[in-house]
């Protein structure tokens, strides 16, 4: 069952709507990143942090309040018109929600846990269900009031992408007529602290793919899309997934990239479609040495003609369990009709390649994509303990 997805509300360090977002995705703007001291003791690093104030949480929901919350809360307001028709036409019981997480609340909880180590006693406004893994689709059932299957999907750096998988499931179970599906992750000192501690995270921007390449640079994001088995007014859908779990190390990724092949063949396959059809691939190039150098290898063995692909996360930073949903939202931007020029999102880097890696084709700002259908874009997405996901986006038949 083909599953489109009607609407999507977006905010991360790119902007505050889809619009905007668009527009400075596809100048290859990186301005959203920005150097800030105090995440990690005696450095300065680049964030992708959504500035200013956030819509504030609804006071009878104030004990799921945390910046998790309320970074979902802003994207799904961008789509709240399409939320309540959904609920008019099919009724709060058969609206499900999947989302991808891996910080929920753990910011506030790390705040009241140092409140407690102090004074013995936690802040006033400290909950403990601010910070467990399920906190944004019960707050999002909450507060929209719907009834339909509601759970959190966290596998690190592939949860949101597997979201959409699990919310296509949901739909070709006849379990849900519509599912929100998405993810949001937020900027925190405990996740930015492991990554350093890692040692792969930079204190430039991040470079993916080039032969200086030094680490990844950490953001936040919040996506929330309305799929559903109708077509909208422009029908982009879901078209293929693929997912593989080669198990090969708790945080490298497997070397000659095994997983990542078998991820992306298998999106192909499920979408019916070859290699030479897929337009343009947004590519997980978190700027880690072994990351870039497993998928550049996987890459060329899935595409030996070539795919025009980027690496989004210069402008955003990696968003960790939102960034499989926030990427699958620029393929779907790109095929929007609003991207009346037909842009795809620019490889933003040094140019300086890598000679030990194949060489990929990047895509320039001089680069379109073909103004009519069907056209097809993939996402990759991977995460530690070998968890490879690999979406396809396109016009639906």
């Amino acid at each position: 069952m083909t599953a489109y997805l009607n609407a999507l509300g977006v905010v991360c360090a790119l902007g505050r709507d889809k619009q905007e977002v668009a527009r400075h995705l596809f100048a290859g703007d990186c301005s959203g990143m920005r150097s800030e001291a105090g995440w990690v003791p005696e450095r300065s690093l680049p964030v992708g942090a959504v500035r200013g104030d956030l819509v504030p949480i609804p006071a009878e929901l104030a004990c799921q309040r945390s910046r998790n919350n309320q970074l979902l809360m802003e994207a799904t307001l961008q789509i709240r018109g399409d939320i309540d028709q959904a609920i008019q036409t099919y009724g709060r019981d058969r609206i499900g929600i999947v989302l991808g997480t891996s910080t929920s609340g753990i910011d506030e909880a790390s705040q009241g846990l140092a409140r407690y180590v102090r004074e013995q006693q936690f802040p006033a406004q400290y909950d403990y269900q601010q910070q467990e893994l399920g906190a944004p689709a019960n707050f999002l059932a909450d507060w929209l009031q719907v009834s339909g299957p509601a759970y959190v999907i966290s596998t690190a750096c592939t949860s949101s992408a597997r979201a959409l998988m699990s919310a296509q499931r949901l739909l070709d179970l006849g379990m849900c007529d519509v599912v929100l599906c998405g993810g949001v992750d937020t900027l925190c000192k405990l996740t930015l602290n492991g990554f350093s501690a890692l040692e792969a995270v930079s204190g430039q921007r991040c470079n993916p793919f080039s032969v200086n390449r030094n680490g990844i640079n950490i953001g936040e994001a919040a996506v929330l899309f309305l799929m559903s088995k109708q077509p909208g007014d422009q029908p982009i859908a879901l078209l293929g997934s693929g997912a593989s779990s080669d198990a090969h190390h708790i945080s490298a990724p497997e070397p000659t990239g095994r997983g990542a092949q078998q991820a992306m063949r298998k999106a192909l396959s499920r979408a019916r479609l070859r290699p030479e059809q897929i337009a343009y691939l947004n590519l997980h190039g978190t700027a880690t040495q072994h990351n870039d150098a497993m998928e550049s290898h996987a890459v060329a063995a899935v595409f030996p003609a070539g795919v025009p692909c980027s690496s989004t996360k210069p402008m955003t930073g990696h968003t960790l369990g939102a960034a499989g949903a926030l990427e699958a939202a620029f393929c779907w931007l790109s095929l929007s009709d609003d991207n009346r020029e037909h842009l795809l999102a620019p490889h933003v880097w040094d140019g300086r390649a890598d000679p030990e890696l194949p060489t990929l084709k990047w895509v320039t700002p001089a680069d379109r994509l073909a103004s009519t259908g069907p056209r097809y874009l993939m996402s990759n997405s991977f995460a530690f303990g070998g968890n490879n996901v690999s979406l396809i986006i396109g016009d639906a038949p």
